[in-house]
């Protein structure tokens, strides 16, 4: 039985008969009087069998602070007994009062400091109750805490390894193409998003270009990019034009049963002297942008259905000469459904954000990031990925 009960059960006892001393003296917390300057007049029997002594080895020998913790002992030199002279009274003040054989008993002290007719201090009433219970619940408190800090901690580290399986490391050089990229993830970036972006050769002079966006976030989402990503290089190499290769992944997306769609534009690039033929296909994206060396920037390719969702899905497919100034700008819609409060960023912002003639392909996405974060407070409500491909000028 520990002592808490039976001080309880002592005090019920007393209450059956209603004797003020036993309600005291037994009561389930500990009470004691002592002098202004700490001095203990007074201690009923709960309080002395929690810190093993006797009223004779306490009463008028012992202070309140002597019954304390060094720790203890500074807290009431510089909080406890200050705010007690201040303010007539403290409450829940934690502290460790030592049993005789040394052992420590959490507690929670409440004092309250009685004045005579003079407003001097006369007497300090103190009730001390037993905080065992409620320290070990404290620890395992804290304990849990840590836990779910580093469990986070863990996963946000999960999703940054992620994360980048879904970009290339480094853009590729391409000789007669200047190429710039961006990725940022929405919020503190501590949940893996399904939207990536991939450069790679299938020939000497051929290019691909992916920008897709798979639906959902976490694990699930991660999965679903993973296998995008990686059957879009499988089937671009066999030479596939980009709506063949969207159809077959279409069939990919479809039998892999999972319930995510996903919106991807792709172009094949071929390069021909100073020019690149371009083919652009997209599966449910928004159409890249197309800013002419000479002419305003706007929309440019084909239409088409989502990915995964249709058993006979349309394409259509886009093609032009990109010459030297041409201007190509591939987005999710992390851009143009940027929020602040209620307002998109949208279509028209994007469109006026595409710095003018003469900017690189590093200073399109710089200024295109910088847009879309700015009008949000730098805190993305979704992910973008953007990529920026321009013919340099000859």
């Amino acid at each position: 039985m520990t002592q808490e009960r039976a001080a309880r059960e002592a005090f019920l006892d007393a209450l059956v008969y209603d004797d003020p001393v036993q309600l005291y003296e037994r009561a389930p917390c500990g009470y004691l009087s002592t002098t202004p300057d700490g001095i203990i007049v007074k201690c009923n029997a709960t309080f002395r069998t929690w810190i093993g002594r006797e009223a004779a080895d306490i009463v008028g020998r012992l202070s309140f602070v002597d019954l304390l913790t060094r720790g203890g002992r500074i807290y009431h030199e510089t909080h406890y007994a200050p705010t007690l002279r201040m303010q007539g009274s403290v409450r829940e003040i934690a502290l460790d009062l030592l049993h005789a054989d040394g052992q420590r008993l959490p507690v929670l002290v409440n004092a309250t400091l009685e004045r005579n007719e003079q407003g001097e201090p006369k007497v300090i009433r103190i009730a001390v109750f037993d905080a065992t219970e409620r320290r070990r619940y404290e620890r395992e408190l804290v304990r849990a805490t840590e836990a779910a800090q580093e469990a986070e901690q863990r996963a946000t580290e999960l999703a940054r390894i992620l994360q980048q399986a879904f970009i290339p490391p480094v853009l590729p050089a391409i000789p007669g193409l200047d190429l710039a990229a961006a990725y940022r993830p929405a919020g503190a970036g501590d949940e893996v998003g399904g939207d990536f972006y991939d450069v790679f050769p299938i020939g000497e002079r051929d290019w691909v270009v992916a920008v897709g966006d798979v639906c959902g976030k976490g694990v699930a989402a991660a999965v679903v990019t993973a296998l995008v990503r990686h059957t879009v290089r499988a089937l671009a190499v066999d030479g596939d034009e980009p709506d063949q290769v969207l159809r077959r992944l279409n069939d990919v997306l479809l039998g892999h049963g999972s319930e995510r769609f996903c919106t991807l534009a792709l172009l094949r690039l071929r390069r021909d002297d100073e020019a690149w033929r371009v083919v652009h296909a997209t599966g449910g994206h928004p159409a890249p942008l197309l800013r002419p060396a000479e002419g305003a920037v706007a929309p440019w390719g084909g239409s088409g259905s989502l990915l995964g969702v249709l058993d006979e899905p349309a394409f259509a497919s886009a093609s032009r000469v990109l010459r030297p100034g041409d201007l190509l700008v591939l987005y999710t819609d992390g851009i143009t459904e940027g929020r602040r409060g209620g307002e998109l960023f949208g279509d028209q912002r994007l469109l006026e954000a595409v710095p003018g003639d003469g900017a690189s392909a590093d200073e399109v996405v710089d200024a295109l990031l910088a847009g879309v974060l700015d009008f949000q407070d730098q805190v993305p409500r979704d992910d973008i990925a953007l990529l920026a491909l321009r013919v340099p000028p000859a």
